[in-house]
């Protein structure tokens, strides 16, 4: 069984379970499969508002995609989240890729 296949028979049966799904949107992203990775994130992030690094993830991600306004705001999101869990080496990555996209 593949990656992909593994992890979605894990969140069929937990769909919350933020490990399995940010797995999930890793995977795809290596597969090139952006659109799909960038559904995850979201989906982690909705299941576990506290999950940084989807955010840190999807704003990269979106950043590559030139998708610049987005990347914003999810970087924003992330930043939140990221004070909310005391994640200071997240958020000060995060920080620097918006300052970039701010520029």
């Amino acid at each position: 069984m593949d990656k992909i296949a593994m992890l979605t028979e894990i969140l069929a049966a937990n769909p919350a379970d933020s490990f399995a799904r940010y797995g999930l949107a890793m995977e795809h992203l290596s597969q090139g499969n952006n659109d799909a990775a960038l559904a995850e994130f979201t989906a982690t992030t909705e299941h576990n508002p506290d999950y940084v690094p989807a955010y840190q993830m999807s704003g990269q991600t979106l950043a590559k995609l030139h998708r610049n306004d987005d990347a914003v705001a999810r970087l924003k999101d992330g930043l939140a989240a990221a004070a909310r869990t005391r994640n200071t080496h997240a958020a000060s990555e995060m920080q620097a890729l918006l300052d970039e996209l701010e520029a």
